[in-house]
């Protein structure tokens, strides 16, 4: 889950999902209903977990049932979710989008656990959904040591499901220009990410916003999460170094976030733009990495970034 655009923090969910999964078997309900949850959807849920240990088996229940889309093997959604570890005859609460400062986050079906991904595929947008992941349908014997899962824990999540966003989501709009000129040139097909074709000239010291696409939706907010499929490319070498196209997942944020989520040009030039939008950002130094750059994504602190940014929703 490499996203560089949001440099600055990964979403929390992605941080607690990065040490991988286990292997995969198939799922069934919950016939005792040992976790118990209330609540409303959209509100943080009431969630007793009792003292004993945990069953061996992948536990889905579907709390709430939605009306809106159906959630694709490929899809992503806005959501919200609350994450319990269950150690033995303890438990305690590692994440919540929930919590006060909280925003709801872009996840993909396929989250890489293999229960969560059973859990979460087919649901409609709307609903609220227990998964109880015995060690083999999360991380495996391995747990995740970064945030503090050992390989016989069980987690418990309470996942909400927003709104959902297939993983070729783009611009709408209204077509107003391709760039040029003194500025990179920017072609597409539809369904496809964008081409950037950098000018053989130096790049403008000051960030730059133009808008290529005009959408028709409402201009976005500060604190809505922000559903956008990009494509970064480094004008000294004219190289794509990230996109969101190619892992096939729109990339969300918290847009002017504290602390930010996002490089400084994005908080800046994203904002008040209508949902449906195709903007291109030349982005100096100053608001991109600044002067250390990013050595993982071979960006120098010299270096200027050009990002073609498409607003696919806003949440919030």
């Amino acid at each position: 889950m490499r996203r560089i655009a949001a440099a600055l923090s990964l979403p929390l969910l992605a941080v607690m999902i990065l040490a991988g999964c286990g292997s995969s078997t198939s799922a069934s309900q919950d016939p005792n209903g040992s976790v118990q949850v209330t609540g409303a959807f959209g509100v943080a849920p009431t969630v007793k977990i009792p003292a004993s240990k945990a069953g061996s088996k992948l536990a889905i229940k579907t709390l709430i049932k939605g009306k809106g889309p159906v959630l694709g093997a490929t899809d992503s959604f806005v959501g919200n979710y609350a994450v319990y570890i269950w150690s033995g005859t303890t438990h305690k609460l590692a994440l919540s989008t929930f919590t006060k400062g909280s925003s709801p986050q872009v996840l993909a079906a396929d989250v890489g656990l293999p229960g969560l991904k059973k859990a979460l595929t087919g649901e409609k947008m709307g609903s609220r959904v227990l998964a109880v992941l015995p060690p083999k349908e999360a991380y495996g014997s391995r747990g995740n040591p970064q945030i503090g899962v050992t390989g016989t824990d069980t987690i418990v999540f309470v996942v909400d499901l927003i709104k959902d966003f297939s993983a070729t989501a783009a611009a709408s709009g209204t077509h107003l220009s391709n760039g040029g000129g003194a500025l990179p040139t920017v072609t597409a097909k539809p369904g496809s990410a964008p081409q950037v074709k950098i000018p053989a000239r130096r790049p403008p010291t000051k960030l730059v916003v133009k808008m290529l696409i005009k959408g028709s939706g409402p201009p976005t907010a500060k604190g809505q999460t922000i559903v956008t499929q990009y494509v970064g490319v480094n004008w000294r070498t004219g190289k794509a170094f990230d996109s969101s196209w190619s892992r096939k997942e729109p990339f969300g944020f918290t847009l002017d976030a504290s602390p930010a989520q996002i490089i400084p040009a994005w908080d800046t030039g994203l904002l008040g733009v209508p949902v449906g939008s195709r903007v291109l950002l030349v982005v100096p130094p100053v608001d991109g990495y600044g002067k250390k750059g990013n050595s993982a994504a071979h960006i120098k602190g010299t270096d200027t970034l050009v990002f073609v940014v498409d607003i696919v929703g806003a949440v919030g």
